[in-house]
């Protein structure tokens, strides 16, 4: 679409208000959120707990041995060293997975395997490094032990009512063996937030299209998008394919509204005289338009009826850029993420200048090479500089440029 700014607003309301990217992260907070639902814990990797789940009794459940030894009362080994042993008479064995049946008495001990229960009367382990069979029925201990030694108590893992895994923080592999150990077998998650995505653009046809007649381009940008909402943890809807006609745009917006937890259009988010987008979104409800322009590319954030709504700009590779920005933060939060995971990154030195005009958040793609950041520069409708890049390097807006050999964070791509 064409770029002439076009600042006249629509209904006597300006459009053109350009934010930085750190106020649009820090000021647009739409309130929408997901509901919650009951799955199996099988299917609950990366799903976002909608309360915290506590402990239903204490973990373990009661006192085992971190080694193999012998239970001992910690006081019957005071004072022993190799110079001078302790001797100690074996009353019995602990098995796996059953109740001892014995008890340790003073002067003596019982076999311990790591894991098993604690026997009644002992209160610490010995390692079986640090003991030698001095006659049949007797061992030589060499090493003192303080009471708990060699143990895990019975709520050492957790106690009863403890937070096993907070709201709002996707659950990991090991949170989900933290719950299976707890006995907890389902949890409740946010729904994964219904995220439907437009494309605009009379020159746009679908991906299967076979030829292409001259100006027409495939719907790369869609594609790409659901991936990212995907991997934020959203559910991505395609809306299709929307000539440049804001009516027909303002109707598919419309109808699309009660069943979206968010709406993103790409393309048609540049300010100028064919730009329909923001005219459309201007008239689905209040509140309306936040911006209409970042510090970085042409971008349109909104909330209308209470759902969230970006457009983006219609190069591919800007779009893609301005979405993993802002975009994803926002599929998070509409799925009740407070505690987003943190991206890989790595510390690099830049290989050559990059300028970056004051005032706009440069995104900066790099290949890594030997500990050195290789810009790769190209036209933002090139998709094939984002599949050359391992990363990418962010210039912030007070910069005027970074120097080769600048140390330089690289955000690495997943």
């Amino acid at each position: 679409m064409a770029t002439e700014p076009d600042v006249r607003g629509h209904a006597g309301r300006e459009f053109f208000t350009t934010r930085t990217v750190a106020e649009a992260l820090a000021g647009f907070r739409p309130a929408r959120r997901t509901g919650a639902e009951t799955i199996p814990l099988a299917d609950a990797l990366h799903r976002v707990p909608a309360a915290a789940v506590t402990a239903p009794h204490p973990l373990p459940g009661f006192a085992r041995s971190t080694v193999d030894g012998y239970a001992v009362r910690a006081a019957d080994t005071y004072g022993v060293s190799e110079g001078l042993p302790g001797y100690l008479d074996v009353a019995g064995a602990v098995r796996m997975g059953t109740e001892p049946e014995v008890t340790v008495a003073p002067g003596t001990v019982a076999v311990m395997p790591t894991g098993g229960v604690l026997p009644p009367g002992a209160d610490a382990v010995v390692m079986v490094e640090y003991t030698q069979e001095a006659m049949p029925g007797t061992i030589e201990v060499t090493r003192p032990v303080a009471p708990g030694e060699g143990v895990v108590r019975a709520d050492e893992d957790a106690a009863a009512g403890a937070e096993l895994v907070p709201a709002g923080r996707p659950l990991r592999a090991q949170d989900l063996g933290m719950l299976a150990a707890a006995g907890v077998t389902e949890v409740s998650v946010h729904a994964r937030p219904r995220v439907t995505v437009f494309s605009t653009g009379d020159e746009v046809v679908p991906p299967q299209t076979a030829e292409l007649r001259p100006g027409q381009v495939r719907d790369a940008t869609a594609t790409a998008l659901a991936a990212l909402i995907t991997q934020a943890g959203g559910e991505a809807r395609h809306g299709g394919i929307m000539p440049d006609d804001r009516a027909a745009l303002e109707a598919a917006l419309r109808g699309a509204l009660p069943a979206s937890d968010m709406i993103v259009i790409s393309a048609g988010s540049s300010v100028g005289a064919r730009d329909e987008t923001a005219a459309a979104v201007a008239r689905l409800g209040p509140p309306g338009i936040w911006c209409h322009g970042l510090a970085i590319r042409p971008t349109l954030l909104a909330e209308c009826a209470s759902v969230p709504v970006i457009g983006l700009p219609g190069n591919p590779r800007s779009a893609l850029v301005v979405f993993r920005l802002i975009g994803m933060p926002l599929v998070r939060r509409a799925g009740g993420c407070t505690s987003p995971p943190a991206e890989p990154v790595v510390r690099a030195r830049l290989a050559r200048d990059v300028a970056s005009a004051a005032g706009r958040l440069d995104v900066v793609q790099v290949r890594l090479e030997d500990g050195l950041a290789v810009p790769l520069f190209g036209l933002s409708a090139l998709l094939s500089i984002l599949t050359a890049a391992d990363g990418y390097v962010v210039v912030p807006e007070e910069a005027t440029g970074l120097g080769s050999g600048t140390d330089v964070d690289v955000t690495l791509y997943g």
